[in-house]
């Protein structure tokens, strides 16, 4: 049925469009802004005349970044710690909201679990217990310590463990049936039909491990443990400090000195840290509305 274009109708498509791309406007421009000034000589930039244009363009920061030791450093760690814990994170996702998606009569403790999960979402203990943990466990300055404290996202657990739980039992009847056993049906019958949802808990794992910067704060005790986010912002609240250390860490930088800055360098250091976000993203984008709502709609 053909919907009639009344006047109303136009006004608030209108409305909505301006409104929509005024919004995507805000989003986008600080980073054109960025960009613009990660490419720009260091005088317009001190004289704040960059906005969405380079003026003097060059690529001096980028050069000037992935010469020195520090930033490569810190992108290793960011990276170990995404790769190994999304991997973590998926695991013991999938091994525990299995087990809770099965009935009372299959899983009997199933429901004493689930409680038990849920707590953890309610009510927490806080920083310094949680300090205290890592510390007394050894874990201190290692990735372990970016990594084990936050291994099982409850949150992503329930919505992949409501999703399976609203998986037609026939299918997984006729997999018993035919001699299959839980590891069998899971890996060959329960994880294809769910790759929307598993991909949408792992992308919020990717994002999480990769923008946490406060965990390295705290964990790590020297500069060179610290992952991506960590020394951006450490870099970023004090950048007059960092740009001399860095000039000083090899003579051979100083080359770059007439045409960088700290507010260059870091806008450069920014962006970079922004691109596999921006890379991965599109590729599960796909998944992540109806992974999300495939996951929420039986309790």
């Amino acid at each position: 049925m053909k919907i009639k274009n009344s006047r109303g109708r136009i006004v608030f498509n209108v409305f909505n469009f301006a409104f929509l791309t005024f919004t995507a406007l805000l989003c986008i421009l600080p980073f054109v802004n960025l960009l613009a000034i990660s490419f720009s000589n260091k005088m317009p930039v001190v004289a704040r005349e960059v906005t969405f244009l380079p003026i003097g363009f060059n690529v001096a920061a980028y050069q000037f970044i992935l010469e020195s030791n520090a930033f490569i450093t810190a992108l290793g760690v960011s990276v170990q710690r995404t790769v190994i814990g999304v991997a973590v994170n998926l695991i013991l996702i999938i091994f525990t909201a299995y087990p809770l998606s099965k009935s009372d009569h299959e899983f009997r403790a199933r429901k004493y679990f689930s409680w038990f999960f849920v707590v953890t979402i309610l009510f927490q203990a806080g920083m310094i217990p949680l300090y205290l943990v890592v510390r007394y466990t050894g874990l201190m300055n290692s990735i372990w310590a970016l990594i084990l404290p936050g291994a099982l996202p409850v949150f992503s657990m329930l919505v992949v463990m409501n999703y399976m739980r609203s998986l037609p039992q026939e299918l997984l009847e006729a997999s018993f049936i035919d001699g299959a056993g839980h590891f069998t049906t899971l890996f060959y019958i329960v994880l294809p039909v769910s790759t929307p949802t598993i991909a949408t808990v792992a992308l919020f794992s990717l994002v999480n491990h990769w923008n946490s910067w406060f965990d390295g704060m705290v964990y790590m005790n020297t500069i060179d443990k610290y992952p991506l986010q960590s020394y951006l912002r450490t870099v970023v609240i004090n950048p007059e400090a960092f740009f001399r250390n860095a000039t000083n860490i090899s003579e051979a930088l100083s080359r770059y000195l007439g045409m960088v800055n700290a507010r260059t360098t870091n806008a450069a250091q920014l962006f970079l840290g922004m691109i596999p976000i921006l890379a991965i993203y599109p590729f599960l984008q796909k998944y992540f509305t109806t992974g999300l709502v495939m996951g929420s709609v039986k309790g």
